[in-house]
C-alpha cells in the first residue's frame, strides 16, 4: 500500500507540478459553461462539436481532431468510405468529424485510432513534429469530446520506437466514455487522480476515487462514467499498437 501511494504522489507531481505531497488535489475543476453538449445528436454516441474556448486557453494546445482524422486516413490513402467500413460508422459521420461538425466519444474515437493504425496518443502526433521529451502542463496538446464531456492531453512525445503512451483524461460531471461498454486492443494501467468515477468491467460496476489504479486486459469490457457534481481526472497508459 505505501508503495502505491508513493507512486500516486509522484505521479501526481508529474501531473500536476508545483503540488506539494500534502497539498496536490485540485483547488478548482474547469468550468462546464463552453462545454455543453449539442441539443440534438447527429447519431448515437456523437453530439456536435461547440466553437467556443475556455476563457484564457492557449489556442496552440487544442488540437484539431478533424484535421488529424483526416491527414491519417489520407497518409494511408483510404477513402472516408474505406475508413467507415473499417471502424463501423457511416461515410456521412466521418465526413462530419472531418469537417468539425461531429464530436465522437472517447470510445468511438479509439475505434477510429484502431481503424487507421494509430493509438490516441498518435493522434497529436500527426497536428505538429515530434517535440521534446519534457512536456510542460501548460503546453499539453488537447483534444475534446464533447459527447463524453472529456479533454484528452497528452503526457508525452510520441518518438519512432516509443514503447508506452500516456494520456491525462478529464471527464466532467456527467460524462462517460461511451454509451456502452467497450473495449481495448492493448493492455491499460489507469489511475484516478483527482475526483470519483465509475468504471464498468463486464458486467460489474466499481467505485473509484482519488488513488485509486486499476489495470484492465486487453479486449475487457469497460466504460467510465463520472456521476459526480465535479470533475475527474483520470491517467491511462497502454502500449502502442505498432511498436
Amino acid at each position: 500500500m505505501r508503495r502505491r501511494a508513493a507512486f500516486v504522489e509522484l505521479l501526481a507531481l508529474w501531473v500536476h507540478p508545483g503540488r506539494s505531497k500534502s497539498g496536490w488535489e485540485r483547488t478548482g475543476n474547469p468550468s462546464n459553461a463552453n462545454h455543453a453538449a449539442g441539443a440534438n445528436q447527429l447519431a448515437k454516441g456523437h453530439t456536435p462539436v461547440t466553437a467556443k474556448k475556455k476563457s484564457g486557453e492557449s489556442p496552440k494546445t487544442d488540437r484539431p481532431l478533424g484535421e488529424c482524422v483526416r491527414k491519417l486516413r489520407e497518409s494511408q490513402q483510404l477513402s472516408v468510405r474505406t475508413l467507415a467500413s473499417k471502424c463501423g460508422f457511416s461515410a456521412s459521420f466521418i465526413s462530419q468529424i472531418e469537417l468539425g461538425q461531429a464530436s465522437p466519444s472517447l470510445a468511438s474515437l479509439e475505434r477510429l485510432a484502431a481503424a487507421l493504425g494509430v493509438t490516441l496518443g498518435e493522434f497529436f502526433q500527426t497536428a505538429s513534429p515530434p517535440g521534446p521529451a519534457i512536456v510542460r502542463a501548460a503546453e499539453r496538446q488537447a483534444l475534446h469530446s464533447e459527447w463524453s464531456h472529456a479533454k484528452i492531453e497528452t503526457l508525452g512525445a510520441i518518438h519512432p520506437g516509443s514503447r508506452l503512451e500516456a494520456i491525462l483524461v478529464t471527464l466532467r460531471s456527467g460524462g462517460a466514455s461511451g454509451s456502452r461498454v467497450h473495449t481495448h486492443e492493448t493492455e491499460l494501467l489507469a489511475v484516478v487522480f483527482d475526483g470519483e468515477v465509475l468504471l464498468t468491467l463486464d458486467d460489474a460496476v466499481h467505485a473509484l476515487e482519488r488513488g485509486d489504479a486499476v489495470t484492465i486486459p486487453a479486449g475487457t469490457r469497460h466504460r467510465w462514467q463520472n456521476k459526480s457534481g465535479k470533475s475527474a481526472q483520470i491517467l491511462k497508459v497502454n502500449p502502442r499498437m505498432n511498436f
